[in-house]
C-alpha cells in the first residue's frame, strides 16, 4: 500500500486544484482563488502545496467540501487515516461492541427485575475484577 506523506498529498491536490481549472502557475492566481472559494487561508493552502502537510481536521473538512469529495478520502490522502483504519472505522468487527448490562439482559431475555438487579450486579462485579486483573492488582474474593 502507498504510504501517504505531505510531499504525496501536496503532488495530489496541485493535481485536484488543476483539474477544477485553478491556475497554480506563478501570477495565476489560483491559490487566491481556491482560498476565496474553500475558506481556507491562502497561506496554509500554500504550505499544503509545498509539501508541508495538514493535520487540522477543520482544514481537512474545507478542504473535502470544496473538492466535492468524501473528508474520509481527505484524511487517508492527507496521511491522517491509513486506508486499513478507515476500513475499521467504517466496517468494524463484530463483538467490539460494547452493551450495558441492562442491554445483554434484554438481548437474553431476562424480564424479571429481581432477575435483572441480580444480572446487573453480577456483571458489573465481574467487570470490577477484569479491570483490577489488567491493572495488576487482585481483586477482593
Amino acid at each position: 500500500m502507498e504510504q501517504h506523506t505531505a510531499e504525496t498529498f501536496a503532488v495530489w491536490l496541485r493535481d485536484q486544484l488543476t483539474r477544477r481549472d485553478y491556475d497554480l502557475g506563478l501570477r495565476g492566481g489560483g491559490q487566491t482563488k481556491f482560498a476565496a472559494d474553500s475558506g481556507i487561508s491562502r497561506a496554509t493552502i500554500s504550505r499544503m502545496l509545498s509539501g508541508q502537510g495538514a493535520t487540522d481536521t477543520r482544514v481537512l473538512a474545507l478542504l473535502a467540501e470544496a473538492l466535492h469529495l468524501p473528508l474520509s478520502d481527505i484524511l487517508v490522502r492527507a496521511g491522517i487515516l491509513t486506508a486499513d483504519e478507515l476500513g475499521a472505522v467504517q466496517h468494524p468487527s463484530p463483538g467490539t461492541r460494547r452493551i450495558t448490562p441492562d442491554e445483554a439482559a434484554d438481548e437474553l431475555g431476562i424480564t424479571d427485575e429481581q432477575s435483572r438487579d441480580l444480572f446487573r450486579s453480577m456483571t458489573e462485579t465481574l467487570q470490577r475484577k477484569q479491570r483490577n486483573r489488567k491493572g495488576g492488582r487482585r481483586a477482593a474474593d
